[in-house]
């Protein structure tokens, strides 16, 4: 039997949605093992003038606990 584990972390990127969740997911990688899936639940972008300078979400990653 598994048990997982849901964390939140926040994610920024200059790039654009897809950009920052995945540089969420490879830096949350680094302290947990066995990520098994994440929910976008949140986005929020910084906006200077007229353009987008920032995106930001917010995931809800899922992993499994070891034995």
């Amino acid at each position: 039997m598994s048990i997982a584990k849901v964390t939140e972390v926040i994610s920024a990127s200059t790039v654009g949605i897809e950009d920052a969740v995945k540089q969420g997911v490879a830096r949350a990688s680094k302290t947990l093992d066995n990520i098994t899936g994440v929910w976008v639940s949140d986005i929020k972008c910084t906006v200077n003038g007229d353009a987008i300078t920032e995106w930001r979400c917010t995931l809800k990653l899922t992993f499994v606990l070891k034995d």
